[in-house]
């Protein structure tokens, strides 16, 4: 098996916290930057599963900081430096407590609770008739609530939000004008690549100047889901599985070997054979959506060479 990142421990200068998520860890230096460390940890139905996968941090960090550059004329973000491939560093961030989840199409969570009978999602009316991944109408928003360590993310009505003061109703308009927004651009970046983009989700948080601002990863294989446009429609007509790109092909292996992430069911074995398709899949995920040769990074001494790396830049920026 080859070296994978699945946990940190790190104690930086001027570290004030640390926050452990299910992918990414973030450490709090001098209540001014945000260090953020994408691990190769794999979560699906809200359950971190037992491997990491060889790259797969890298290949998160790598997409959301090139999406964030794509995508900082129509929405700022908190990024500032990528000093590591599986690091990126940016303004320290109150984020809000829910993910704006965008969706195009009838798909994934959606497309299952469809399945179920329900007609309403988050406070959005589906209209009849449709069936999975059919293209909806217009982009629907169905937030969630941001779980805390390992509980389940919850669905969520804009009005509920607002009623519940989880998110004041003047920043809820900016976030949905940020939500549309980005998904427009991601949208057109992804049929660039001649892909189409599914369904994302978004998180934002406020800078100590009130300022709203993008964080988070953005438009990554975990993050989002992509189908291949080409013969999208015929196979829709022809009522095919669409070929897409995104965490799905993971969460439906799972499925398939009965886990859901709910009480009383086990994690199937992830064997090294597995493993490694896993790694291959993200790989073949990277050079589809950034449009680029993927450059594996050394990973024999991995948590050297990010707490190497991580030292330099602080070091450096507190000159």
């Amino acid at each position: 098996m080859k070296a994978t990142i699945t946990a940190t421990n790190f104690n930086f200068p001027k570290q004030k916290n640390a926050y452990h998520g299910k992918v990414r860890d973030v450490y709090n230096i001098n209540d001014e930057l945000l260090v953020m460390i994408a691990t190769d940890r794999l979560s699906a139905f809200d359950v971190i599963l037992p491997k990491g996968i060889p790259y797969k941090g890298q290949i998160l960090n790598q997409i959301a900081t090139k999406m964030m550059d794509l995508t900082k004329d129509v929405v700022p973000n908190w990024l500032i430096a990528t000093p590591d491939p599986n690091v990126a560093v940016g303004h320290l961030c109150e984020p809000f407590k829910v993910e704006m989840v965008i969706r195009g199409y009838l798909a994934g969570h959606a497309a299952r609770e469809y399945a179920l009978g329900k007609r309403m999602l988050c406070g959005v009316e589906l209209a009849e008739g449709l069936k999975e991944n059919d293209l909806l109408p217009e982009p629907i928003i169905t937030p969630s609530t941001k779980a805390d360590n390992g509980s389940h993310d919850e669905d969520i009505s804009r009005e509920d939000i607002i009623s519940k003061g989880i998110v004041s109703e003047e920043d809820y308009i900016v976030l949905e004008h940020y939500t549309q927004s980005l998904f427009q651009r991601g949208t057109a970046i992804a049929k660039a690549s001649g892909l189409i983009l599914v369904d994302t989700k978004y998180e934002f948080g406020k800078t100590k100047d009130g300022k709203i601002v993008l964080i988070d990863e953005i438009h990554t294989p975990d993050s989002s889901r992509y189908f291949y446009a080409e013969g999208y429609q015929e196979r829709q007509d022809n009522d095919e599985e669409q070929k897409q790109l995104s965490k799905e092909f993971v969460r439906q292996w799972l499925i398939a070997n009965n886990f859901q992430g709910k009480e009383g069911q086990q994690i199937p074995n992830m064997t090294e054979e597995y493993v490694a398709s896993v790694s291959e899949r993200y790989i073949e995920l990277y050079e589809k959506i950034a449009g680029q040769e993927f450059v594996k990074a050394a990973i024999s001494d991995i948590n050297n060479r990010i707490e190497k790396n991580v030292l330099s830049y602080i070091e450096n920026y507190f000159k």
